[in-house]
């Protein structure tokens, strides 16, 4: 929420300020302050705002001869301001285009969250990042590939078009049409039922006597069992742009801080279960600075927009310096992620 505690005077002032500094890295003087806040003050009244910002702690001054900067607090005043002001998001229309045309060549989960990273991050010019993932996910299909003499491809698909794969040894050589026989009567069996339901029931049969002498079925519960004992417990995840770290300088930011997040991103557990933390439910999530709970991201802001849709929690959002375009970016993320929700609305 915004701080109470200061008049629309200072919130314009100290909004202003940060819009500024964000446009042009520079310290923002009284004089320019005055000119541009529209409030048809005095550049001394401005000083004294300013003063009073300064003892809150919303924005303070590098060097006694230049202008003020936003601190944390500022940009978080700044951030709730636009939060309280906004309007539904909409994607850049080329973003949403590239989604859509995603989503017609592969309309799996895993595929599209590896677009989504990459246009994010694009089009941010910070570090982008998609994660998914299901409550209680449910069994779409099952279906066998053959890949040549007795190693065949278990591909688990559940609602929401997220694939869990693995490649096994069937111990013997199996036709292709066996193959479709032994899916198809999964299908037929399993299809609609949670999988962790579908996974215990697989266990049971194949302690069932009578399973021993129906070889289809045999060999259709064995490959399930295979993939579905091993069902991925971690979400679905991918994160790009290191490149845009490393292309501009990053304001306050050291080189060990900058290889701290660049090992975060390689190590994505670290990162899912940072987000973990951060995500509660739908909707805006921004953390800004030395808000976050890992030292080394508290010179950078992160900026979240998650969709729940029964079982499926799907998030897109970025990371970059705490001087970053809060409203270019809230608008990116938060339009990406209606429009992926969209998307795989349509497919399904």
């Amino acid at each position: 929420m915004v701080s109470h505690e200061l008049s629309e005077r200072a919130r314009r002032l100290l909004a202003t300020l940060v819009r500024q500094y964000i446009d042009t890295g520079e310290p923002v003087s009284s004089q320019l302050l005055a000119r541009q806040s529209g409030l048809g003050v005095s550049s001394a009244t401005v000083r004294n705002v300013l003063a009073q910002l300064e003892d809150a702690g919303y924005v303070h001054q590098p060097h006694t001869s230049s202008g003020r900067v936003p601190t944390d607090r500022g940009y978080r005043v700044f951030v709730d301001l636009l939060l309280d002001g906004r309007k539904q998001a909409k994607p850049p229309i080329d973003v949403e285009n590239q989604l859509r045309q995603q989503v017609e060549r592969s309309p799996f989960i895993d595929d599209l969250l590896v677009s989504v990273t990459h246009l994010v991050s694009r089009a941010a010019r910070h570090v982008g990042f998609a994660l998914a993932g299901s409550q209680g996910a449910v069994l779409q299909r099952i279906e066998f590939v053959p890949l040549g003499g007795s190693r065949v491809l278990v591909v688990v698909v559940s609602r929401g078009n997220q694939v869990t794969q693995k490649a096994v040894d069937a111990g013997e050589e199996v036709r292709s049409d066996e193959l479709v026989a032994a899916a198809n009567y999964l299908n037929t069996e399993f299809a609609g039922r949670p999988l962790l339901e579908v996974r215990e029931a697989v266990l049971t049969r194949l302690q069932q006597e009578r399973t021993l002498y129906d070889q289809l079925l045999t060999r259709a519960l064995r490959l399930a069992r295979s993939t579905l004992e091993e069902l991925p417990t971690h979400q679905a995840f991918h994160v790009e742009g290191a490149a845009s770290l490393l292309s501009a300088p990053q304001e306050g930011v050291s080189v060990s801080t900058l290889r701290a997040l660049l090992e975060m991103m390689e190590e994505k557990e670290r990162m899912v279960h940072l987000l973990n933390q951060y995500i509660d439910g739908p909707g805006l999530t921004v953390v800004i600075g030395a808000e976050h709970a890992a030292p080394g991201l508290r010179p950078f802001s992160l900026i979240a927009s998650t969709a729940v849709e029964g079982n499926t929690i799907r998030t897109v959002g970025v990371i970059g310096p705490t001087r970053m375009h809060y409203s270019r970016a809230i608008t990116l993320v938060d339009g990406t992620t209606q429009a992926v929700s969209r998307l795989l609305r349509d497919v399904n």
